[in-house]
């Protein structure tokens, strides 16, 4: 019970207007403690609800993927490998991975309720885009994570963007975009089948930068540089996180945001802009 806003005004009521200034600044008083008590209580029933929302954004996060998987049939050793290579990226341990590896099993399941699952993410996500702009990439990286997305990925990745408000051509722009990261990478650590000097690699490697910004080479330093800050606003990771982001999954968009950069600066060395 809170009171201090009647002893205060209580004190400053007798002072200025004896026992009916009292009897005045106990009933402001009462009017203030009330007050504060509510904002007080409804601001832990946000965090409570924040806190559900984030729970149940990371545990469907996983069984969606848990789902994608299954589309090719049987789940193999190498998808559950995947999986596992992102909860290694995100660093879960103990009971967050314990969770993950639960919702994964259950979008195995052949009743998982998928539509139902992905309108409760467009539900408790609403007006908040970049959340489901990253729910959906997190479901393409992991198609992705083998170097090639089956058809049958593919199909279910169409119903995931199509629930969640993104249209095919959305879509098809993202899966060139991770493929575009993937290959840029790849490069990155092994040189693909060139020496890193050769001209064929470094021009494939900065094609794919271009990729990764979605945006084309014969663009303006001025379109490339707003393309490269949309991204970067787009997946900041304490705005995420502020946004609902689980923080469990930052550690991603911390990586997605070093992925953009990586881009941006091999195409600034190249065009010769600041």
């Amino acid at each position: 019970m809170m009171v201090l806003g009647k002893v205060l005004g209580a004190f400053f009521g007798y002072l200025l207007g004896n026992i009916p200034g009292l009897l005045l600044g106990i009933f402001l008083g009462h009017k203030f403690d009330k007050a504060k008590q509510s904002v007080i209580f409804s601001g832990g029933s946000r965090s409570d609800d924040q806190q559900q929302r984030q729970q149940a954004y990371f545990r469907s996060a996983f069984s969606v993927m848990g789902h994608v998987a299954k589309a090719k049939g049987q789940v193999t050793k190498n998808e559950i490998r995947l999986a596992s290579d992102i909860m290694d990226r995100m660093d879960l341990h103990g009971e967050s991975r314990r969770q993950a590896q639960d919702a994964f099993r259950e979008g195995k399941e052949s009743d998982f309720p998928l539509d139902d699952v992905l309108n409760d993410v467009r539900c408790n996500c609403s007006e908040r885009f970049d959340l489901l702009q990253f729910f959906l990439e997190l479901q393409i990286q992991a198609a992705y994570a083998d170097g090639y997305v089956h058809p049958s990925e593919r199909h279910i990745l169409y119903t995931v963007a199509g629930v969640l408000g993104f249209s095919p051509h959305q879509l098809e722009q993202r899966l060139t975009m991770q493929e575009a990261a993937f290959h840029f990478y790849q490069q990155q650590s092994h040189g693909g089948n060139q020496q890193p000097w050769h001209p064929d690699y470094s021009d494939k490697r900065l094609q794919n930068a271009y990729t990764i910004l979605g945006i084309d080479a014969s663009k303006s330093g001025k379109d490339i540089k707003h393309a490269y800050r949309k991204l970067m606003n787009e997946h900041h990771p304490d705005k995420l996180v502020a946004k609902g982001l689980p923080p469990e999954m930052m550690e991603l968009a911390k990586q997605k945001t070093q992925e953009i950069q990586a881009a941006y600066d091999l195409i600034k060395k190249e065009k010769g802009f600041k």
